[in-house]
Order: C-alpha cells, then sequence, then structure tokens
C-alpha cells in the first residue's frame, strides 16, 4: 500500500488493474464494435437532449444530458494512454464527438427565433464566460472521477462526476451561438469546455500515474511522449491565459457596474419617486433601469457623473417602467 495520502486515496488492494481501467476507458479494448456503437448512440442522444435543455432553458433538461453524456470516457482515454505512453484512438473520438454534438447545437439553433437575446437564457449565458473557478471545480472533478475509475469500491460517485464536469452542454451552447452568429459567445463556450476537458485530462494523468499505472519510458517512446505533454501543456497555457483575461474583464465590469449603480442613484437623489432597479453592462453599453412615475431628470447629468468612473466610450442607456428607452450618450465624450 502507497504511504502518504495517495496510500489511503488509492489503496493497492481496492486498486482495478490495468486491463480493467484500460476496458473502461479505451473505446478499441474488448468488444470495441458494442461500445463504439454504445458510444456514439449515446452521446447523440445526450446532444439532443441538452439542445432541448439549452432552448428550454430547463436545468434539469441540461442534467440528464450530463448524466448519460459518456464523452469522458474517452478523455480519460486520452490520460491513461499518456501516462502508458502509448497512442490511442480516444483523441480522434473526442474530436469527432466534439464536432458531432456541435452540429447538434447548430441544427437545434434554427428552432429559436432570429434576434433572440442568447444572453437572456441562463443556460446560454453561465457557459459563455468562463473564469479561473471554474478550472478549479474542473480539476478538482477530474481527481475525483479518476480516483474512482482507479479504485473499485467508490465507482457509485461517477454519475455526480458527470454532473460536476460540463462537457456536452458547452459545446451545444457552441453549436447554438453559431448558428445565431454569436461568435464571441461561441468561443466563451469552447473555452469553458477545452478548460474541462484538460482539466479531466491532467487529473486522470496524475491519478493514473499516482496509481501505478505508467510505464517506464524507453528511447522510442520518449520523444513521442515529450510532444504529447508540451502540446497539452501549450494548450493548458492558452486557455489559462484565456480564463485569466475573463476573470479579470468579469472583476472590472463587476467594479464599473457598482461605481455606475452609485452615481445613478446620486443622479436621482432629488427625486423621490425614482430609484435605480439595477445597473448591467452588456452588449458593450451600460444599462440602468430606473423604477419611475415621473419624467426622468436631465440623463447629461448621469453621463458627467460616470465620467472617470467608468472608461471612455461606454453608451449609457437608461430603461425605466413606463417604458422609456433613452440613450444618454458615451461616457468621455
Amino acid at each position: 500500500m502507497r504511504s502518504g495520502i495517495l496510500g489511503h486515496v488509492l489503496p493497492v488492494n481496492q486498486r482495478r488493474s490495468l486491463d480493467e481501467l484500460a476496458d473502461s476507458v479505451d473505446l478499441s479494448a474488448g468488444d470495441s464494435r458494442s461500445k463504439r456503437s454504445a458510444f456514439w448512440t449515446m452521446l447523440t442522444l445526450s446532444a439532443v437532449i441538452a439542445a432541448g435543455g439549452v432552448l428550454t432553458d430547463s436545468t434539469a433538461t441540461v442534467i440528464g444530458a450530463m448524466i448519460i453524456a459518456p464523452l469522458s470516457t474517452p478523455i480519460m482515454g486520452i490520460a491513461l494512454g499518456v501516462v502508458q505512453k502509448r497512442r490511442t484512438r480516444s483523441a480522434r473520438v473526442v474530436v469527432f464527438g466534439c464536432l458531432l454534438v456541435i452540429t447538434v447545437g447548430l441544427l437545434f439553433s434554427w428552432v429559436m427565433p432570429g434576434g433572440a437575446d442568447l444572453l437572456g437564457n441562463s443556460q446560454i449565458s453561465g457557459r459563455t464566460s468562463p473564469g479561473l473557478l471554474d478550472l478549479v471545480s474542473a480539476m478538482a472533478t477530474g481527481l475525483a472521477g479518476a480516483v474512482a475509475l482507479s479504485r473499485k469500491d467508490v465507482a457509485a460517485v461517477l454519475p455526480g462526476v458527470a454532473i460536476a464536469i460540463s462537457l456536452v452542454p458547452p459545446l451545444v451552447v457552441v453549436g447554438v451561438c453559431l448558428g445565431h452568429g454569436a461568435f464571441w459567445l461561441a468561443l466563451g463556450a469552447l473555452v469553458l469546455f477545452l478548460s474541462n476537458l484538460l482539466a479531466l485530462v491532467f487529473a486522470g494523468m496524475v491519478v493514473f500515474a499516482a496509481s501505478g499505472y505508467s510505464t517506464p519510458e524507453s528511447s522510442d517512446t520518449g520523444h513521442s511522449s515529450r510532444r504529447a505533454y508540451t502540446a497539452l501543456g501549450l494548450l493548458f497555457a492558452a486557455v489559462l491565459l484565456l480564463l485569466v483575461a475573463n476573470t479579470t474583464l468579469n472583476v472590472l465590469i463587476h467594479v464599473w457596474t457598482g461605481r455606475g449603480e452609485s452615481a445613478a442613484r446620486e443622479w436621482l437623489a432629488d427625486e423621490p419617486s425614482a430609484t435605480v432597479t439595477g445597473v448591467t453592462m452588456h452588449s458593450r453599453s451600460l444599462h440602468v433601469d430606473v423604477r419611475t412615475r415621473e419624467d426622468l431628470p436631465p440623463t447629461d447629468d448621469l453621463v458627467d457623473r460616470l465620467d472617470g468612473q467608468i472608461p471612455p466610450g461606454i453608451p449609457v442607456i437608461v430603461e425605466t417602467t413606463r417604458g422609456q428607452r433613452v440613450e444618454a450618450g458615451q461616457t468621455g465624450s
């Protein structure tokens, strides 16, 4: 039995054999024809279910798609192949699986009417702006999934792992956003998927190597394994950079909307019948929602108060409960 924490997490007497693990994550091992048939059938069905859940903004339906989605199997196959320093078809399966799910999302996007507010759908908005916390959660989930695959006595946690890791829904969102020409939103959903994929691969590599599934490196496999590590490392660095940038942007937007709300409250301080109900920033504009029974005071004053509080060149739009929509102008103009 291993010593330390890993000895408690991965005891030898509860560890699956290499053949058992390979049979679980490698679609080309054992009865490959039956495995592949089941994989593509379940992946297609999970993509259809996820697309329906995304378009109807149904969390329960999306969770159902997560549970039956088999995409994590070949992803863990990639991790085992890297640790074993051998070529597998798992990466190819993942690529074609991703293309299948994105295509399903693209086809389903035609159901959604043109001009629909994509960010008004929580299933879409929640998957198009990933941050560092998403990567941390995915890494922890990947560790849990790899441990569950490695041990014989904790396989019951795998449905929970499937729910915690988001694989098929972000790809469906990529397809839906592409179908509506929202390329930046599609990129955000794709980055979320890639961060989850890389977290699963790296977590699987750590657990599988710690479990003793790695093989000694020979001169024949050394070069190819180094190339695999380099490629994964570069991809991970690129995704991490995007996540850091998006997290920073989200923090700045939070600061700017807070300043915008303070400025809006000062703007309405002399109007007892008017209150600020919310300040949001989307579509590169600052939106100020106001509840009022009277006409608004001059909006130029609001723009002046926002100067220096938020970046220049941002359009300010005021919307009221009376149905008014006032384009107040741009900051710094």
